[in-house]
């Protein structure tokens, strides 16, 4: 990539977004970069893991369609980094020696990426930090904002608590990174007993589950507030396992279909649901945008703040609570599951007390 398209990018040029997608593919646009003759930008995508299956099954198709339906000359450039943060920084040295024009990063780790955010700069490649704010010089970032989500996840867990909701003991299971905001809604109505795993995997949460059910004892548990849906159900395996009868409430974040699965069962309480169609659309959308080295105010109005980053341009979505009462309303009306696909024989018989088939 040319210094020129990088000091287009970095200083912003006088064009705007709209008009940006409208002449997409078309040449002599933008300030150098792919889109002088040589086809369409080169979209990198980089993932961050597996376990959770919204990036296989969603984000990577979504984004890679929304790309191919803007802009039909573009390519992209894909990997997943299975949750390593060393594979990751791997890929992103990968992506540079491709030449990349724009690089879309759902970091694994967001400090440790920071650097290699650095790197990509230096080499003229801007980055969208998709779905976490990664440290470095980001050119944008698109996600759900985390206080809203943690907003949505406390309100429900508090509902779910019922009248432990003032004074109940919580039980906090995080990932690897600490969620920011995750306890503010539950501040000073019920204790918190904070325990972190070193992966979003739901083996780890079940052994951490295990000995926070040590530490307090079965009995002293009221509810759960979840990082993530892989850490919900390790949570939820490490309570069956202890015969702890009826569940406490338990909430996770991503509605993945085996939470939706066990809302219904009643296993989980609640999952917060951030459509992933707006977020993957705004991703390609910036990316081909900074790819061709034109501004994305036009679509990015929202700040944010890193601790190494100031005033990056943001595309803040709002996120849903979900439980058993709107699952109608929410992942089956966007077309994100099937009635089908929840409801199996295993699940049949919940799924008619649930009203979601008769």
């Amino acid at each position: 990539m040319s210094k020129r398209l990088r000091d287009a990018v970095l200083a912003g040029v006088a064009v705007s977004l709209i008009a940006g997608l409208g002449a997409c593919g078309q040449a002599g646009e933008s300030s150098g970069g792919h889109a002088s003759g040589r086809g369409g930008p080169k979209i990198g995508l980089l993932l961050p893991e597996h376990q959770t299956a919204r990036y296989e099954t969603f984000d990577r198709p979504l984004v890679e369609k929304k790309i191919k339906e803007l802009c039909s000359d573009c390519t992209v450039e894909y990997a997943n980094a299975h949750g390593d943060v060393a594979t990751q920084l791997q890929q992103v040295d990968t992506m540079i020696l491709k030449q990349i024009d724009v690089l879309i990063l759902g970091a694994v780790d967001t400090r440790y990426l920071g650097g290699a955010v650095h790197e990509a700069q230096d080499a003229g490649i801007p980055v969208i930090s998709y779905d976490r704010l990664v440290e470095g010089p980001v050119a944008a970032y698109v996600s759900y904002g985390s206080r809203e989500i943690s907003k949505a996840q406390g309100e429900a867990l508090l509902e779910g608590l019922g009248n432990k909701a003032d004074g109940g003991q919580v039980v906090r299971v995080e990932g690897p990174e600490m969620t920011p905001w995750a306890t503010f809604v539950l501040k000073d109505k019920v204790k918190i007993k904070t325990y972190q795993a070193a992966a979003w995997d739901a083996g780890q949460a079940q052994a951490i589950m295990s000995r926070a059910i040590a530490d307090l004892g079965a009995s002293n548990i009221d509810g759960v507030w979840a990082a993530n849906d892989a850490i919900a159900a390790g949570v939820i395996s490490a309570l069956k396992a202890a015969r702890i009868r009826p569940l406490p409430p338990v909430a996770g974040q991503d509605a993945e279909l085996g939470a939706v699965q066990r809302i219904v069962s009643g296993e989980q309480y609640s999952t917060v649901y951030k459509p992933y169609q707006p977020e993957a659309d705004a991703a390609a959308t910036m990316a081909i945008a900074l790819g061709r080295g034109q501004e994305i105010g036009t679509m990015a109005k929202d700040r944010v703040s890193s601790s190494t980053t100031k005033n990056i341009p943001a595309v803040l979505l709002t996120p849903i609570s979900m439980t058993v009462h709107n699952i109608k309303s929410t992942v089956v009306k966007d077309g994100t599951y099937m009635i089908d696909q929840i409801c199996t024989p295993k699940y049949r018989s919940a799924c008619q007390e649930a009203g979601l088939i008769e």
